[in-house]
């Protein structure tokens, strides 16, 4: 599949957006987050930001973007619809959190907005994971996995973004430190089952299934005498070289980098605001890689009409 860029911002920027959303609300709920403190105002409203900055640049990849709020009416079918419908309702517990934190207004109601947030955090993300996991005619995409991918990685940069918020409020960084660890080591490794996973699969659609004729070995004439849109779109192909070098790229800027300060962060509770700015870059930087790679490697099953053997 050709990369949407305006897709791989909206996924990663609304995924931290979320994420950090979660991790805020969830610290308030156990009460080691007050309301009161310019670092929760800072958090959510950072949160919100990425959200907001997600959710529109998703809409430059229609063709009309002023429509945009008819796909909101297909919640009964359809995953993206869903999506729509839960990140314009958390808005609403989200922003009168801002609210309260913004007018250090404490009290009771705080909680259950809070919760709200949370479960909302969470529900966006797993409607935009269903969006790709729910498609049946991409192989790579419609895998069980890929919905918990899309939360995992919203979690590890949510947790990374709320380290560095500790870093310069002069609060304490090492269990913050550790859960951001923990997140990027769970993102990573269910990021390497998943490769592995897609490199093993080798799809259950042959180019004899898609033109009805048994024996085909390659087609004479390709479908068509010059490239059209489900050729550009459909089949983009990125070389197996450099995938394996991006893969590997991944690994060292998403997660093996930014885990070596987060642990030494961790155990030493020392250099934060020198630290977090270089571990949030290298993190939103693999990320990006990973999102790219993760349309880029993709096969849509249209491919078996232009000479693709399986799909």
């Amino acid at each position: 599949m050709h990369p949407a860029y305006s897709v791989i911002l909206f996924t990663t920027s609304s995924g931290a957006g979320y994420g950090l959303l979660f991790w805020l609300s969830l610290a308030h709920v156990l009460g080691a987050q007050p309301v009161t403190g310019w670092s929760f105002f800072a958090g959510l409203f950072i949160a919100l930001g990425l959200i907001t900055l997600g959710l529109l640049s998703s809409t430059f990849h229609l063709g009309r973007p002023e429509r945009a709020w008819r796909a909101l009416s297909q919640w009964r079918s359809s995953w993206l619809s869903r999506e729509g419908v839960v990140a314009v309702a958390t808005y609403v517990p989200a922003g009168l959190l801002l609210l309260l934190a913004l007018f250090g207004v404490t009290g009771w109601l705080s909680l259950p907005l809070a919760v709200l947030s949370a479960v909302g955090a969470v529900a966006t993300v797993w409607c935009t994971g269903m969006i790709y996991g729910s498609l049946r005619t991409i192989r790579e995409w419609h895998q069980p996995m890929v919905p918990w991918i899309y939360l995992a990685n919203a979690a590890a940069s949510g947790a990374v973004l709320l380290a560095l918020l500790h870093a310069f409020s002069g609060r304490e960084v090492h269990w913050v430190s550790l859960l951001a660890l923990v997140a990027l080591v769970v993102a990573g490794a269910l990021k390497v089952l998943y490769w592995r996973r897609i490199d093993a699969d080798q799809g259950a659609y042959t180019a004899e299934m898609a033109l009805g004729l048994e024996g085909v070995k390659r087609q004479l004439e390709p479908p068509h005498s010059r490239p059209n849109y489900v050729m550009r779109e459909m089949g983009y192909d990125v070389a197996r070289k450099h995938a394996e070098t991006l893969r590997r790229s991944v690994l060292v800027w998403g997660f093996a980098v930014p885990g070596v300060m987060l642990a030494f962060q961790a155990l030493t509770g020392g250099l934060g605001p020198v630290l977090m700015p270089i571990v949030v870059l290298a993190a939103a930087g693999g990320l990006v890689v990973e999102r790219w790679l993760f349309f880029a490697e993709a096969s849509h099953v249209s491919m078996l009409y232009y000479g693709a053997k399986r799909a």
